[in-house]
Order: C-alpha cells, then structure tokens, then sequence
C-alpha cells in the first residue's frame, strides 16, 4: 500500500492529496501542475504531479542528494518527473494551510526547521547544522511563468517577516530571514482565469503570503 492510499484529499483541493508519514510527505494532483521550485530533483520549471519532501538524519552528509532522493522515489513508486526535497525537519506533521478569497484558493504545507538559522547578507558562508524551512504552495489557477516567480518573492517576504515577528536570531546575533536551505516550490492546478501577476497586493499574492505567515507563527517541534 502507498502513502497515498490513505491520504485524503485536501480541503478545497479536490484534486490534490497530501500524505505524509516519518521519512516522507507527498503532495499528489490528479492530473499534472506547473511547478516553479528550488528543487534537489526537477528544479526550475517544470509539470509534475508529485511533489515530495523526504527526511534525511540530522547528521546527513551525503554527496549525491539528488541520487539520495530519487533511490527513495523509486522505493516509493513515485514515478518521474517528480519535484523533490531534502530537509532535517519533521515531516509527518506538516503546517497545513489554506486560504480563499473569491474564487482564488491557495494551499500551503510547509515544514519547519529553526535549527540554521540565517541573515541574507550578513551571515557568512561556512557550514551549517542541519534545519530547512521547505514550502510548498498550490495555487488553484492558472499563473504565467512570471507570476510563479512573484508568487516566491511574496513568500519569501512573508516568512522573512514572520520570522521577525517572532524575534528570531541567528547564532551571530542578526535578525533571522530564513535558514541557510531553505526551498520552496509554487504550483498551479491550471484551472479558472489566467494570473498574471503575484505581488503581495494582488489577491493570489496576498492569499499566498498569509499562508506562510499562519505555517510560520507556531514554534517548531523538534
């Protein structure tokens, strides 16, 4: 039995399934999304019906992450093209949000590690614990490439921003913006109207950013 055997749909997406256990969560759509995403595997633009976050250990030092990940695909019977991450944190308990304004519909799943934290621009480059904040974003619409790259502007501002609300520093002392890996993925169904644009004052953009903002407030488990 897959992981998605037992996944339900999610509420408002009736076409996309989430499902996750210890080692890996998987975002399924029933027919294949358009994905702009910082990716190990299917990086950059790209259609897939799989997207994927597996757990790797806290002292993971692999050479080959993107061979790492595919042997767990195919374990899985996740077939390519599939867009896929690696990260330290907890998987099986993703932040899970929704969130609606007319017809526009925007889900967010994010899972959250604060253990390396970091400044753009001021934190030096130099070897880090493990700790990744990874978002994925689904948009219920149809977005033109340069939508899905406001759509990451926008979210990156947001979860700079919640990180600030909470007063989150990095070991050097700076206000935190992120962490060293973080990634992120937008996709969009391609159902309803063309979006063209995804600033944070258009209403796709805003729905987005308070997605990340709402997956971001709570404190994250180990």
């Amino acid at each position: 039995m897959s992981l998605l055997d037992t996944a339900a749909p999610v509420a408002g997406f009736a076409a996309v399934r989430l499902g996750a256990d210890g080692t890996l969560l998987h975002l399924a759509s029933l027919s294949p999304m358009r994905v702009l995403s910082s990716a190990v595997v299917g990086a950059g633009l790209t259609a897939t019906r799989h997207l994927v976050i597996v757990r790797v250990p806290r002292d993971y030092g692999g050479s080959d992450p993107a061979r790492d990940l595919r042997e767990v695909l195919a374990a899985r019977g996740i077939a390519e093209p599939a867009v896929g991450f690696l990260t330290a944190a907890a998987v099986d308990t993703p932040r899970v949000v929704v969130e609606a304004s007319g017809s526009v519909r925007v889900l967010a799943v994010v899972t959250v590690g604060l253990g390396n934290l970091s400044a753009a621009g001021l934190s030096p480059p130099a070897p880090r614990h493990p700790g990744t904040i990874n978002a994925l974003i689904v948009v219920d619409g149809t977005m033109v490439p340069g939508a899905l790259v406001n759509a990451v502007i926008t979210a990156t501002e947001a979860k700079a921003a919640a990180l600030a609300a909470r007063c989150l520093r990095t070991m050097e002392g700076w206000p935190a913006t992120g962490t060293s890996t973080d990634a992120i993925a937008v996709a969009c169904t391609g159902r309803g109207p063309e979006l063209p644009y995804a600033g944070p004052v258009t209403t796709v953009g805003w729905l987005i950013g308070r997605a990340i903002r709402r997956a971001l407030e709570e404190p994250a488990r180990p």
